[in-house]
């Protein structure tokens, strides 16, 4: 099986294909998978044996989800697995957000080297800038990032305040239980002294601080982003950070119009760029892929449904079909009608998309594979053989 590679990925990860039953490259015609970092792949034709893409980290904006769903193409990212990268990181933009270190260093470049130890003594007092302890944080968004920084932001001793609508199971039981898990993000707004961004950008999300946002918010609040772009409404931000109301606002995304924005901090987009999470993303993906292709089970996909199925059966018949009444009689009857007896099956929807796993120990072939493929509502169908 051949795996397209679109971007520079660690070998710790591509060390995880057993190279026996697959190949890298990044000059293949057709292939079996993409793993893929930033690549736009918007204006990308997919070839038909393409069957999955895996994103070497969280966010998927630059990967067609619709068009790929429509393909029955799964795509796959890596929850958690930079979590630890972008926490750190987060929590060193709060405090150079408070304590004017990047102003001073700056500052610090500008002296002659001569007696430059009383000028530094001298001028150091216009770089003060607040300690984090005991002051509230409001942590909005509480996946995998959000929770982390949460934890460490209230063991540095911070009084943190989390939102999110959708937190999930796992992330509530590894929430520590001093955070304060609140429902309206008014109360984030109107109470923290310092609020952080950690969830992803959709029209729901897109500008949600914005000039109503920055209205109820504590007059010097400190505002932290290593989330996506776009979360914060640009011109609001502006404003409230010539007014007062927003005392400093780190980000991981460059623009033009923050670029010379009096307390504005920018890195280079850094929140995921240590070895060791790039280390991580990649095996992630791999292991996707690899169970994907060799078992047909789905694992952290953005687009289709979750579905795993422990191997009890030669053959598997992996079925991605439309979301709609009556898909799984007919795949039972399809089937039927060729002789085959299904030893186990197992369905799950999401959205507008469903994928079905059927397990038989009858021999099955392409025939039958392209007859249930044609029938209406099926999008494709994949036949992986000698299972146990």
């Amino acid at each position: 099986m051949k795996v397209q590679l679109l971007n520079k990925i660690s070998k710790v990860g591509l060390q995880q294909f057993d190279d026996t039953l697959y190949e890298t490259g990044e000059h293949f015609t057709d292939y079996d998978a993409i793993l893929v970092r930033s690549a736009n792949l918007h204006e990308m034709e997919f070839p038909k044996s393409l069957k999955c893409i895996a994103r070497a980290g969280a966010g998927v904006n630059n990967i067609p989800l619709e068009k790929c769903s429509e393909q029955g193409i799964v795509v796959f990212n890596t929850p958690g697995a930079n979590a630890n990268a972008v926490k750190e990181l987060t929590i060193a933009g709060l405090l150079l957000a408070s304590r004017k270190i990047v102003k001073g260093i700056e500052w610090v470049k500008t002296l002659d080297p001569k007696g430059i130890g009383k000028t530094v003594e001298k001028g150091k007092s216009q770089f003060a800038g607040p300690e984090i302890m005991g002051k509230k944080l409001g942590v909005i968004g509480l996946g995998a990032i959000g929770v982390q920084v949460a934890n460490a932001a209230a063991a540095l001793g911070m009084d943190v305040y989390g939102y999110d609508p959708y937190i999930s199971v796992k992330a509530a039981w590894t929430l520590k239980a001093r955070i304060h898990h609140i429902t309206q993000l008014k109360t984030i707004f109107e109470e923290c002294d310092y609020v952080t961004l950690h969830l992803p950008l959709l029209d729901s999300t897109k500008n949600m601080l914005n000039a109503e946002a920055f209205e109820q918010m504590k007059d010097g609040v400190r505002i932290v982003n290593f989330a996506r772009d776009g979360l914060v409404e640009e011109t609001a931000l502006i404003d409230a950070l010539e007014k007062g109301k927003v005392a400093a606002f780190v980000t991981d995304f460059a623009s033009e119009a923050l670029l010379k924005q009096e307390n504005v901090i920018i890195t280079p987009h850094l929140g995921a760029s240590t070895p060791e999470s790039e280390d991580n993303c990649a095996r992630m993906a791999v292991e996707e892929i690899r169970e994907y292709l060799e078992s047909g089970n789905i694992r952290n996909s953005v687009n289709l449904p979750a579905l795993s199925v422990e191997k009890a059966a030669k053959n598997r018949i992996c079925i991605i079909n439309r979301n709609v009444p009556n898909m799984v009689a007919k795949v039972s009857s399809l089937l039927g009608q060729y002789g085959i007896n299904i030893e186990t099956m197992a369905n799950k929807a999401r959205g507008d998309y469903a994928y079905t796993i059927v397990e038989t120990d009858d021999e099955v072939d392409m025939h039958t594979i392209q007859e249930i493929e044609n029938s209406e509502g099926i999008i494709n169908v994949r036949l992986i053989r000698q299972m146990v």
